[in-house]
């Protein structure tokens, strides 16, 4: 008889969840989910911090990273476009203290792919490029930021070249 009565409220308690999330916007119950993991992972890390296993924690610590956004880019993605900024500085070819006139830039076809976070050995469509170019340009656009108008025009060329190259 008890086996009936518990599964009775399993069941119960199931449906109330089932109708209480399904009447919750997807982008809350992400948001909650992925701080949920976020802090999971931070405390399984320490946790193996404190118990002397440090390889095991750099995983989790890079997992948990990849998950935080900070203005809609995410650490990895931050990481990448310093990337990208430090590889143009060093060949001259981006500095925010020179105008758009005299810092004239020829961008290669790979690094165009690199710029907008494309893959070349995939089939990538207009639509593509187009997404990949919205997406980061709402990031650095001169109108956010006026320091970003030097990186914003290279974003700009690497997207006519890529849009050249698939047609």
């Amino acid at each position: 008889m008890n086996i009936i009565i518990y599964t009775v409220v399993i069941l119960a308690i199931f449906y109330i969840l089932l109708r209480v999330i399904s009447n919750i916007s997807s982008k809350k119950i992400s948001k909650s989910l992925r701080i949920l993991i976020i802090i999971g992972l931070i405390i399984l890390a320490i946790l193996f911090a404190i118990g002397g296993r440090f390889l095991l924690t750099l995983p989790l610590t890079l997992t948990s990273l990849a998950l935080l956004k900070l203005k809609g880019l995410s650490i990895f993605q931050m990481i990448s476009l310093y990337r990208l900024i430090q590889t143009l500085r060093r060949s001259g070819r981006f500095s925010f203290n020179q105008s758009n006139s005299t810092n004239l830039s020829s961008i290669s076809i790979s690094e165009a792919y690199k710029i907008l976070n494309l893959d070349m050995s995939k089939k990538i469509s207009k639509d593509d490029v187009n997404k990949a170019y919205i997406n980061i340009q709402k990031k650095i656009h001169p109108d956010i930021s006026p320091e970003t108008s030097r990186l914003s025009s290279i974003v700009n060329e690497a997207k006519d070249l890529v849009l050249k190259d698939i047609s």
